[in-house]
């Protein structure tokens, strides 16, 4: 890995340590996931870094993609189970975390069987070893604990402007002979649930991701792909983000119209297929 490089992404991870220190504080009830989510982002870009996506806040069954909506009034309750995934970026080299907590409680067996898991796979994450031994070390971890890895979510690998690039690790056993190779940098990403172990998307799409130019009539739409292009720089991005272009139902239509188009990729909530509860816990490691 070039030098300049490796300085970027351990930017990233020390300013991240940072905002994983300053947010887990914050997350206890009464607090409106809106709040919680601006004041993480506010949190990077006040330590110079950039946001590499919106800051994710699912709770319960819903293991991945929400992030609060425009004047959002969900607050956190008592016996929620909160994941927080946020990313941080120097020059587009993420470092990408997450973390699970129980309101109300010190922790919960999901939240240590996602825990213990990640850090196992992580420590097997290095040249040479092959994709689905590590799949076989989530699986079976979790298994321990008496649950089930989501098998339709992955660790991932990460890549400048590139939230989800190759090697893509199943949290489930599998057959894939890929090789990982030194210089690679990984998203330990890790999903345990009391469920049957697959998500669904469902509503709503509250983030999006720019694909192409494509030519719209409504100028909302055209500044919205200028935004994404420029401001946001081709990585994913909130609904919320976007008011200073438009709001209500006409931003809804645009979103949607640029969607249809294939202009724009939107995020669906996963949700656990059975409605069952879901712990993630991620960390990123640059394979030696």
């Amino acid at each position: 890995m070039e030098k300049d490089v490796l300085e970027n992404y351990n930017k990233a991870k020390e300013i991240s340590d940072h905002v994983l220190e300053f947010a887990k504080p914050l997350i206890k009830e009464n607090v409106k996931v809106l709040e919680l989510a601006e004041n993480i982002e506010k949190k990077i870009i006040e330590l110079k870094g950039g946001i590499a996506f919106p800051v994710n806040i699912s709770i319960n069954e819903n293991a991945a993609h929400y992030t609060p909506d425009i004047n959002d009034p969900l607050a956190l309750k008592e016996g929620m189970l909160v994941k927080v995934d946020f990313g941080v970026h120097i020059n587009g080299y993420i470092w990408d975390r997450a973390f699970s907590v129980l309101i109300g409680k010190e922790t919960h067996p999901l939240i240590e069987a996602s825990e213990k898991s990640m850090k196992k796979a992580m420590d097997a994450v290095k040249s040479g070893v092959r994709v689905y031994e590590i799949s076989e070390i989530i699986e079976n971890t979790i298994n321990e604990f008496g649950f089930n890895p989501i098998h339709n979510l992955c660790s991932h690998g990460l890549e400048q402007y590139k939230q989800h690039a190759d090697p893509s690790i199943p949290n489930g056993k599998n057959t894939i002979q890929q090789e990982i190779k030194e210089g690679q940098v990984i998203a330990v990403e890790v999903f345990a649930t009391n469920g049957v172990g697959l998500v669904k998307e469902s509503s709503p799409v509250l983030i999006y991701r720019f694909l192409q130019d494509k030519p719209i009539r409504l100028a909302e739409g055209r500044k919205i792909l200028e935004k994404a292009k420029t401001d946001f720089e081709f990585l994913p991005f909130a609904k919320r983000w976007l008011t200073s272009i438009t709001t209500g139902i006409k931003l809804d239509l645009v979103l949607k119209q640029l969607m249809e188009m294939d202009a724009l990729e939107g995020y669906p909530v996963l949700r656990e297929e059975s409605g069952g509860l879901v712990a993630q816990s991620e960390e990123t490691v640059i394979v030696k």
